[in-house]
């Protein structure tokens, strides 16, 4: 009867958790697009409904919700579910998406779609041969075998947008790198896309001007056709006549410069109103989070590369190790194991609810970016296949963040994995991504008062 009403919980749960996923993808992700695939919008909810069902299983460990023998089925359950969609559904449907697309292969699209699955798996399977991932033991088919490569490509999807995060979220927030922004600046820049504009109307008037006297001369109708017809018409022009190819290219040119412009002159708008909002308590709030980030940020590198260095991968979780320290040096009495049980909870539920809006809010920024109406359907299921893969990982790292007694199950259920292997590989994509992230910030620092300053 416990194990019917503990069920009962995750299957609720669990359809919140769609509904949600559901909501999302019709209110966010396709609210431009009137043509859905439901196949598309199930997959993509039912990976997020079964990706927060990890995270809730987390929380559940540590207040002892739910009986342990129901924790350890719906975890065993979760993982295979969450598995068979990130390996074999997901993929599979990329590829017969994307060979939708293709008007050669409409009619032959299942076995290429096939086809692509296959080169899928076997890319997927070879990733774990580098990596010391896996317990000798273990069988070609074992869970552990999925998991482990699954947890390399979301370990690294992880690092790579914490590392770009840690140095963004400090450079966005400061005022310090603010450059100044004045009204002159602004509209000189105007002014300068103002000419341009004005260029290009006069050259086109040109054109409409040319072709209407060739038109009326009769040199349309009598225009060279084939290769030859095509060089001459560029080469030659009658005497009087304007060269219409050269004043094309021009325009070509002098377009691609006001699109420039515009977006320079949008991004000096966009500056001069951070400037502004700073002044605000807002935003000085928002400053004085920036300057918090990047002690946070150097304190993260620094540890990275300690971690990296002497090969260290702490056996204490975070919280029990700050607490212990806290209680020796002052020298006070303190129940060091209630207490880190409540914090770590509290963290590890911080955690969660960042990670899950962080990636929901990068998700639809980057889908919004690069989607069209032909390739929607594929990104869509790509982004399900980084959230989940994503959150997968993101139960590997979490586990080291929890109190030894309450990773008994999780590490149970994940099987005998290398998880120091991730932590040391998390550290090492970490810092790299975060190195990479200032060089980059920096030179597009530098460069950008320098472009606003050309003439």
């Amino acid at each position: 009867m416990s194990f019917l009403i503990d069920s009962s919980i995750m299957i609720t749960s669990q359809i919140c958790f769609f509904g949600f996923g559901w909501l999302f993808f019709m209110r966010q992700l396709f609210k431009d697009y009137e043509v859905r695939q439901y196949v598309v919008q199930v997959i993509f909810s039912v990976t997020f409904a079964f990706s927060c069902t990890m995270f809730e299983l987390i929380i559940f460990e540590i207040l002892g919700v739910l009986s342990s023998s129901s924790r350890y089925f719906h975890w065993k359950m979760n993982l295979c579910v969450i598995l068979l969609i990130l390996v074999f559904m997901i993929p599979f449907y990329i590829g017969y998406f994307f060979v939708s697309n293709i008007r050669l292969l409409h009619k032959q699209r299942l076995p290429f779609s096939c086809l692509l699955w296959l080169t899928f798996m076997y890319f997927f399977w070879k990733l774990g041969d580098p990596f010391p991932i896996l317990s000798p033991k273990h069988g070609i088919l074992s869970i552990e075998q999925l998991i482990s490569r699954v947890g390399v490509i979301g370990v690294t999807l992880m690092a790579l947008l914490s590392g770009f995060g840690a140095v963004n979220c400090p450079y966005t927030y400061m005022s310090y790198f603010l450059r100044n922004v004045t009204d002159t600046d602004i509209l000189a820049l105007e002014r300068r896309l103002l000419q341009t504009m004005d260029m290009i109307i006069s050259k086109k008037k040109r054109m409409a001007v040319a072709r209407r006297t060739m038109f009326q001369k009769g040199e349309v109708h009598n225009k060279p056709s084939g290769f030859w017809g095509m060089i001459k018409s560029v080469t030659t022009s009658a005497p009087g006549s304007e060269n219409l190819t050269l004043i094309q290219q021009e325009v070509d040119a002098l377009e691609e410069l006001s699109r420039q412009l515009f977006l320079e002159t949008v991004d000096l708008y966009a500056t001069k109103e951070r400037i502004e909002y700073s002044k605000t308590f807002k935003g000085k709030y928002f400053n004085f989070l920036g300057y918090f980030f990047s002690i946070y940020c150097v304190w993260k590198i620094f540890m990275a590369t300690i971690n990296i260095v002497f090969d260290r991968v702490g056996k204490t979780d975070p919280v029990t190790r700050g607490i212990e320290i806290t209680v020796n040096y002052l020298g006070i009495q303190f129940d060091v194991k209630f207490w880190s049980q409540h914090i770590s909870f509290i963290l590890v539920g911080i955690i969660i609810v960042t990670s899950i809006r962080g990636l929901l809010i990068t998700l639809t920024k980057f889908f919004y970016a690069i989607s069209s109406s032909k390739s929607s359907n594929v990104i869509v299921l790509l982004l399900a296949q980084i959230m989940g893969m994503y959150f997968v990982s993101s139960v590997l790292l979490i586990r080291m963040s929890m109190p030894l007694e309450y990773r008994t199950i999780i590490t149970e259920v994940l099987g005998e994995l290398q998880f120091n292997f991730y932590h040391r590989w998390f550290d090492v994509i970490f810092l790299v991504s975060a190195l990479s992230s200032i060089l980059f910030l920096y030179l597009a620092h530098k460069q950008a008062p320098e472009k606003h300053m050309a003439p």
